[in-house]
């Protein structure tokens, strides 16, 4: 695949990281205003480093948009008129919607919007996307591109919003509750560097339970409880103390301010 990624940020190296790692690209654009820090990657075979909108659109088919949204409706306008039958733009830019974009470039495009998670650098990110009609044609690139680089959902783009928060915002939500185990461990007697890795590697476990069976959490649940257990004790503690509720109140609260903004 011919692709081009504009707005090599933290964000366009890392969905370049896992398009190169997995072999995915013919050739790859990565475009950014100060190209001095990204030069390097043109120590990788078929890698164009480039300052050239333009020239990147030229030379590639898929089209990955990774700017700011303030910079995304200058850019777009700036392009345009590059576009052919063959492109396929992909933003991960939160909050623009297909529809604005639509009115920017045409509706005879290939258009998907997507919401990847930090965890794309590791290659664990869920992606949700969705199109609009005429990108349905290719989204099926889209998810390709995704799964390498983690795992993707498709879902109705008045969604999208909800999957911020569950999706990304949810990295700092877990990331609240792995921090939280470390510090029941140290308190319990580990040292720190132990105890995260217990954390860690715990929630990497349960997690990977779900994956692989396909079972509700209460099925996993029920198998490590027990009549008068330890754990059946903790859990009903954590509840009474909120644990769900507090949960399911944040990610709300998230839903409410992202809408607001």
């Amino acid at each position: 695949m011919k692709i081009a990624i504009i707005g090599a940020g933290n964000l366009g190296l890392s969905i370049a990281k896992g398009l190169i790692v997995n072999n995915t690209i013919t050739t790859l654009y990565l475009t950014k205003r100060k190209t001095e820090g990204i030069q390097h990657w043109e120590e990788y075979e078929n890698v164009t480093v480039s300052s050239d909108n333009k020239e990147a659109v030229q030379n590639s088919d898929i089209l990955i948009f990774a700017v700011q949204p303030r910079h995304f409706k200058d850019i777009l306008e700036e392009i345009h008129h590059l576009l052919t039958e063959k492109h396929v733009i992909i933003s991960t830019i939160t909050g623009f919607k297909i529809e604005k974009i639509e009115r920017l470039i045409g509706v005879d495009n290939h258009i998907i919007r997507s919401m990847p998670n930090t965890a794309i650098s590791v290659g664990k990110s869920v992606t949700c996307i969705c199109s609009n009609k005429k990108g349905k044609e290719r989204i099926n690139i889209a998810s390709a591109i995704f799964n390498g680089l983690g795992t993707s959902i498709e879902i109705p783009e008045e969604q999208m919003q909800a999957a911020t928060v569950i999706c990304a915002s949810g990295i700092a939500f877990w990331m609240r509750l792995i921090r939280a185990t470390t510090q029941g461990a140290i308190q319990l007697g580990f040292e720190a560097n132990v105890a995260q890795e217990m954390a860690m590697q715990t929630c990497l476990g349960a997690a990977s339970l779900l994956v692989e069976t396909g079972n509700h959490p209460e099925e996993e649940i029920d198998k490590v409880t027990t009549p008068r257990g330890c754990t059946i004790e903790g859990l009903n503690e954590m509840e009474h103390q909120g644990l769900s509720s507090s949960l399911i109140k944040g990610l709300v609260t998230s839903f409410n301010k992202i809408s607001q903004i």
